[in-house]
């Protein structure tokens, strides 16, 4: 199967909050990133308003709306308070991951079929505001399939232990999940879904994913910060996208 299309490359600038926050200053600004990151040709922004505000806070949301000419994707959990929010701003998507208080990041996908009639109600009035709503989930059948039930445009696919696995070494284990990772992006195609990925997506572990043809967007943000340290925002943005655009060739 060809590619469906171009692949986007959004840029999540969480963890520019992350060390702003660390000082308790104004910087490093996310939305400088975020102006940045447009500049160097990112196709949209990833913000993940979490609720306990660990690092990009409600004034980040707010600048992003008004200051950026990308789309932005408003990473939440499914909580009225974030339902609220999101309403109040309609970004051009909402994706909904799961949160835990005591997680260093996101550690899996969420669990939309053993949810499905309180996510098809939370994410109507989202869909009738305009908003692309995205599942964060694994590539699990049942996911899938629950997240086209309810009315998902979108679902993103976790990348984490495909990375976490291809990070170790461990090729093997690394390569059956990227398998199952192409199966459920065909999945999700064949139902009608948009299919993205990401989670721990590098320089080194991108290519496999970046070719999977029915993915249309990859969200990658902690390398891309931390390579930023070293080479600048600008060449890690560019360099993502060069390795991306060969792949996907």
């Amino acid at each position: 199967m060809k590619p469906l299309g171009k692949l986007r490359l959004g840029v999540n600038i969480d963890h520019v909050a992350t060390v702003r926050n660390a000082r308790g200053s104004q910087w490093p600004d996310p939305l400088r990133a975020a102006l940045l990151a447009e500049a160097a040709g990112a196709d949209g922004i990833t913000a993940h308003l979490r609720e306990d505000r660990r690092h990009i806070r409600d004034a980040d949301i707010e600048a992003l709306m008004a200051g950026i000419g990308l789309p932005l994707n408003f990473e939440c959990a499914a909580t009225p308070e974030m339902q609220t929010i999101a309403l109040r701003h309609r970004p051009h998507a909402v994706c909904l991951v799961p949160e835990k208080r005591t997680e260093r990041t996101t550690e899996g996908g969420l669990d939309v079929a053993s949810d499905q009639n309180r996510l098809a109600d939370f994410i109507h009035p989202l869909r009738e505001a305009g908003c692309r709503v995205s599942m964060f989930i694994s590539h699990d059948p049942a996911q899938i399939e629950a997240s086209a039930r309810i009315g998902a445009a979108v679902v993103e696919l976790h990348t984490g232990l495909y990375s976490d696995l291809h990070s170790e070494g461990n090729f093997d284990a690394a390569t059956a999940e990227l398998t199952a990772l192409q199966r459920g992006a065909s999945l999700a195609h064949s139902l009608g879904l948009e299919v993205h990925a990401g989670h721990g997506l590098t320089f080194e572990n991108v290519a496999p994913i970046a070719a999977i043809p029915q993915v249309m967007e990859l969200n990658i943000g902690h390398f891309l910060i931390g390579e930023a340290i070293f080479t600048g925002l600008e060449d890690a943005i560019l360099e993502m996208r060069r390795r991306m655009d060969q792949a996907r060739a």
